[in-house]
């Protein structure tokens, strides 16, 4: 299974030039491979230079192949790594990522920006879909 947690790069808390994103991908990598085994899947952290949640910085999704994908806002890396941690090792057991807020941990039951449903693709004829 392919899993990657996006964290926005460019995210500015108001008034202040600190840019979060840098210090979160920093402090969450460390915290996974701290988890070690307590999650079963690699996940790859990387940034993304605007996922368009300025008003809720920081912004973080995790993905993975054939699952709902999430998009998370108002995450500190001062106070949210255990919850981003703690999701990533639920995630990790959800076969299509799909969770409700009240089974998600801690600051991530109210933050969530969006709940994307993994892509279906369709094989069926283009006659069929037109009628």
């Amino acid at each position: 299974m392919d899993h990657r947690i996006t964290i926005c790069t460019s995210c500015r808390h108001k008034g202040k030039e600190c840019r979060p994103g840098y210090e979160l991908i920093n402090k969450l990598r460390q915290a996974i491979a701290d988890a070690g085994a307590a999650i079963p899947e690699d996940f790859q952290i990387s940034g993304v230079a605007c996922m368009a949640g300025c008003d809720r910085p920081c912004t973080v999704a995790y993905h993975g192949s054939k699952k709902a994908t999430y998009l998370f806002g108002d995450i500190d890396p001062e106070t949210d790594i255990e919850d981003l941690v703690n999701f990533a090792q639920q995630y990790a057991y959800l076969h299509d990522g799909w969770c409700s807020s009240v089974d998600r941990p801690g600051k991530l039951r109210k933050s969530t920006l969006a709940r994307i449903p993994a892509a279906i693709v369709a094989f069926e004829d283009s006659e069929s879909l037109a009628s």
